[in-house]
């Protein structure tokens, strides 16, 4: 809950338990209390804004007066006798019972549906963040009947920012009705839940100056999960922006949770029946096709950005690229096909994509991270349209051969490694653990593998961690 939320909501509570319990209870005093109330409401409402789980709280005002006529009224047929006492006794007891629930109620919504925050970066610059949308007239739209459609993606940049920028802080979603349609289709569960990430900030200021402190900076691919969205790791991509790289995020359209045109289209998830493994091979081509067209329109910005932003400010030499599920294995296909990108990350991807990591093991430095409830899933699964143990299980043999890295983290879940577990406190518990540990857990070592492979710094944390911890276990081969 956002501060003054919680003040409306506690100095409400206090106003009921002074109507029911406060003897010499005055209307001066009452009309005052009110006022306070109306005031704090009002100031919430300009400041935070108004949503609907604040409802409840935005009545209790009303409810609040209402038992006030009702406990002034029995006050006053106290004399009628002993039997009229004995029903004002119960009518009290009743109410104040209502009331209890009632507060609970004014509490739990919004503590259910927060507007949650995103950690503070810990990185010594700011984030800048602009968002750009390209064309790919060479490559069909195969996931919408119209022969002419071209493929068309929303891409967002987050980069190093000027000590000194200010500006309009950017949003989690710009268009928080669409994607809460699109989020009510993940998750099966009405809309209306999700609107109170429509508040959600981040710490990215809008087309903010790029930072001087040094000359370019290291770029990294993201690419989120099938369903997810490029803001779906904001926590992650935050912090390793922070700490001076400049990330890419795709929205790879009609898979993604929504995706918005700056001329107000709107391309809508399509979830796709994928009946067989050989289905998703396939279609992981696609996000392949997206990351290299949208890396080929990144050379283009260094070299020669129209608004000069990044112009030259591009190290298109230390190139990586991180995803989450199936953006995770589309990282690795990148790895394997496109010598641009030096380094990957794999955030919980089952290794989708039309080529196997051979026997000798990626001729690059790759970082798996896997959730141990997926690793054991993989291991045991036999059901369904895959057969995880035949079909999956054999694909993660040489994950660290060469001299590669297998993170598993205990305890966590396939989600855990995005923002969607701090959308509601009922999908933390559904975590098992800290959910905010773990996404600093999975930011350190992520920033760690990147910054030792794209800019030549001694490992901190992720070759001194080899072996079995009680978070997580490094698995490595000596090469």
């Amino acid at each position: 809950m956002r501060v003054f939320e919680i003040l409306l909501v506690v100095f409400n509570i206090l106003l009921l338990g002074w109507i029911l319990f406060a003897k010499n209870k005055t209307q001066r005093g009452l009309f005052t209390l009110f006022g306070i109330s109306a005031i704090i409401m009002l100031v919430h409402g300009v400041i935070e804004g108004m949503r609907w789980p604040m409802i409840p709280a935005y009545v209790l005002t009303a409810v609040a007066l209402l038992l006030f006529v009702i406990r002034s009224k029995s006050k006053s047929d106290k004399a009628k006798g002993q039997s009229t006492r004995k029903r004002s006794t119960v009518k009290l007891i009743f109410v104040t019972l209502l009331t209890v629930i009632y507060s609970a109620v004014v509490v739990a919504l919004p503590l259910m549906l927060p507007v949650f925050t995103f950690e503070k970066p810990r990185g010594p610059y700011k984030i800048g963040t602009v968002t750009y949308d390209w064309k790919d007239n060479s490559r069909e739209e195969v996931l919408t009947p119209d022969p002419n459609d071209k493929r068309e993606l929303m891409v967002q940049v987050w980069y190093p920012a000027d000590a000194q920028a200010k500006g309009k802080v950017g949003v989690y979603h710009s268009d928080i009705k669409v994607f809460a349609e699109g989020y009510s289709k993940v998750f099966h569960v009405p809309k209306m839940l999700f609107t109170s990430i429509g508040y959600v900030k981040t710490h990215a200021i809008e087309n903010a100056e790029i930072s001087n402190a040094e000359a370019t900076y290291p770029v990294l691919l993201f690419s989120h999960g099938l369903t997810g969205n490029k803001m779906q790791n904001t926590y992650q991509v935050e912090q390793l922006v922070s700490h001076g790289y400049i990330v890419v995020g795709i929205d790879h359209t009609y898979s993604s949770t929504a995706s918005v045109f700056p001329d107000g289209r709107v391309a809508p998830l399509i979830q796709e029946e994928n009946k067989s493994i050989a289905d998703l091979d396939h279609a992981n081509e696609q996000w392949v096709g997206d990351a290299k067209f949208v890396l080929n329109q990144v050379e283009r910005l260094a070299a020669n950005d129209p608004d000069q932003r990044f112009t030259g400010r591009m190290d298109m030499n230390h190139v990586g690229m991180f995803g989450h599920s199936f953006g995770g294995a589309t990282s690795v296909q990148m790895l394997m096909t496109d010598s641009r990108i030096k380094a990957g990350l794999n955030m919980d991807g089952i290794l989708y994509g039309q080529r196997r990591i051979p026997e000798e093991g990626l001729s690059k430095p790759f970082l798996m991270m896997s959730a141990d409830s997926t690793v054991e899933y993989i291991h045991t699964s036999t059901d369904g349209p895959i057969d995880m143990k035949k079909e999956v299980l054999p694909r993660f043999d040489n994950i660290t051969k060469g001299g590669n890295y297998w993170m598993i983290l205990n305890k966590i879940r396939h989600g855990s490694f995005t923002d969607f577990v701090l959308f509601t406190p009922v999908f933390q518990l559904m975590q098992g653990s800290d959910i905010r540990e773990i996404h600093d857990l999975i930011s350190d070592y992520s920033q760690d593998f990147f910054d030792h492979y794209l800019k030549k710094k001694p490992f901190r944390l992720l070759e001194q961690k080899i072996g079995e911890h009680p978070d997580f276990t490094i698995l490595h081969d000596q090469i």
